[in-house]
């Protein structure tokens, strides 16, 4: 697992309960490794956005940011959050009809006993982080 090298960051992980941590710190990986697999992203810069962990691709500048974190009121759920003023959800909710739990125009939420789609949730990043270089080529 690759080190958190931001303290801030950190320290919202381990704010987290236990299960939900476990689950970011997964979500966490599956970001990086999608972007080392995706054409044109590069290295992107973990920081924190409203407290939360958050990916962006500061030096290509190909993406969307990507947000992860949970809830208290909810603490068994997680989620992972975009921008939403794009129509990357409306374009994930078409995608994968009944495959993931939408929370409104920004967020895809899983319970922590929930198995998650990897394959296609990686679709998802990637588009979160491509969709500026989309927009530029459309």
């Amino acid at each position: 697992m690759r080190p958190v090298d931001d303290s801030g960051v950190a320290r919202a992980f381990e704010a987290c309960p236990a299960p939900a941590r476990a689950r970011l710190l997964a979500l966490r990986e599956l970001i990086f490794r999608t972007a080392a697999e995706t054409s044109g992203v590069g290295d992107i810069e973990e920081t924190l956005k409203w407290g939360e962990p958050a990916y962006l691709t500061t030096a290509s500048q190909s993406g969307s940011t990507i947000r992860i974190g949970w809830k208290k009121p909810h603490a068994m759920q997680y989620a992972i959050y975009f921008n939403c003023q794009t129509s990357l959800v409306d374009t994930f909710r078409t995608l994968f009809p009944g495959e993931f739990r939408f929370e409104g125009h920004r967020a895809i939420v899983f319970d922590v006993a929930d198995a998650v789609p990897a394959d296609s949730l990686a679709l998802c990043i990637a588009a979160a982080l491509t969709y500026h270089r989309s927009k530029r080529q459309a």
